[in-house]
């Protein structure tokens, strides 16, 4: 896409993925860097106006397949607006979420959707993280830290224990599958310790380009 790179945090519910991409591109700025911090769905006006309609309200309140149409419109939104222009300026760009959640949340534990979600990947999306990092954490550890924060957002949290029990092995099943792009991170440890082994991993993959 460009002369940047493109990074992901992907993990479950209350993993602390959002907390450590956060955390990842404070680190990197302080190095002179140039950094976009994005999030999905969201990270353009349109997807933000399309996050409000999937993360918010009954958990049924949409059907499979009708929310994967409406998170492959924000990706895509995310996408022409966000992410392709900052990659082209050269900058870092650190997502909190992209397709590898939906492969997960709608393709996975929504119905039998994956080949739906892959076929609208190649079609409307069409790129994947240079880097991803899956932030791994004992689904009853990471629904318990998503329950204390209780907020509007609550709609997948709200769909139960084993469906974050499905979406971890999911995750972990397709960082096997693709270790070139995945690392994945303990993240059931201190918030510090987190952060060192993300920040030394991306500074020695971004130093390694």
């Amino acid at each position: 896409m460009g002369n940047g790179a493109f990074l992901s945090f992907e993990g479950i519910d209350g993993s602390g993925k959002s907390t450590q991409a956060r955390l990842l591109a404070a680190a990197l700025r302080a190095t002179g860097r140039a950094v976009t911090l994005t999030r999905e769905p969201g990270g353009s006006p349109g997807a933000e106006e399309i996050r409000r309609l999937v993360l918010e309200g009954d958990p049924d309140r949409w059907s499979p397949e009708t929310e994967l149409l409406l998170f492959t419109a924000a990706r895509r939104d995310h996408l022409e607006k966000t992410i392709r222009p900052a990659v082209a300026r050269g900058e870092v760009v650190i997502t909190d979420r992209f397709a590898d959640s939906t492969r997960m949340y709608q393709g996975l534990t929504r119905g039998n959707l994956a080949a739906a979600v892959d076929q609208l990947h190649t079609l409307m999306i069409g790129v994947e993280p240079d880097l991803t990092f899956l932030i791994d954490i004992p689904p009853e550890a990471g629904l318990a830290r998503a329950t204390a924060r209780a907020g509007k957002e609550m709609r997948f949290e709200d769909m139960g224990l084993e469906v974050q029990r499905r979406v971890r092995d999911g995750f972990l099943a397709l960082a096997a599958q693709a270790p070139a792009r995945f690392r994945v991170i303990d993240g059931n440890r201190p918030e510090a310790e987190v952060a060192a082994e993300v920040q030394a991993v991306a500074t020695g993959w971004l130093a390694g380009r």
